[in-house]
């Protein structure tokens, strides 16, 4: 399974060093999601993080800066999405650097697997929200018979995200989820580095490979 980690969306204190911590530690997959950071404060953001870290992150934002730090890949939001053109325009921009680029986007929507127009797009997807909310009242949207039907039948890669902590890596594995993707569960944590090796401990105590 993929272990995937989401940044904090707002900033923190030593963040580049945090997130070097979790590299260090293992972390191949780092999806930076900073909507409200100017280009320049990303592109200060990545310059703190050692350069042979680059090809672990994708990033949700400032797309044009995958051809700058050669990132591992970009995630389209719904506006990306909508905008087609200037999207495309841009992913085939930065393929021309980097053809092993790739592309990730995120569902709210079981049925959504399922748009012919999108499989052959995506190296993975996140499906949310699937359990509820580490922090706040918000509530899983699916039911387990449900998910493990769709994803048995899907040709997406389905990665988990929404309530996810090391209690639910058990559940998500048996539902046949393809990886998971870990937000609260690290960054509202005081050590979000000891709290990442519990989580990799965790997938070692149930013969989980980590992709």
């Amino acid at each position: 399974m993929k272990l995937i980690v989401i940044s904090s969306s707002g900033i923190l204190e030593n963040e580049a060093q945090l997130i070097t911590g979790l590299f260090e530690a293992g972390l191949e997959s780092f999806h930076l999601r900073k909507h409200k950071l100017s280009t320049k404060a990303t592109k200060n953001l990545l310059n703190a993080i050692p350069k042979h870290f680059h090809n672990r992150i994708i990033i949700h934002s400032h797309h044009n800066l995958a051809r700058k730090f050669n990132l591992k890949g970009i995630h389209l939001t719904k506006t990306h999405i909508k905008r087609k053109y200037k999207t495309w325009f841009t992913i085939k921009l930065i393929q021309l650097r980097n053809p092993s680029l790739i592309i990730t986007s995120s569902y709210n929507n079981i049925g959504q697997l399922f748009e012919a127009k999108h499989k052959h797009s995506y190296s993975y997807i996140f499906l949310s929200p699937i359990f509820d909310s580490l922090t706040s009242k918000f509530q899983g949207g699916f039911s387990e018979h449900s998910l493990k039907s769709a994803i048995e039948k899907t040709t997406i890669k389905v990665i988990a995200r929404g309530g996810i902590d090391v209690s639910a890596i058990e559940k998500s594995h048996k539902i046949g989820f393809d990886g998971l993707a870990f937000y609260s569960a690290i960054w509202k944590k005081k050590d979000p580095i000891a709290e990442f090796n519990k989580i990799v401990a965790r997938f070692q105590e149930l013969n989980i490979p980590i992709e």
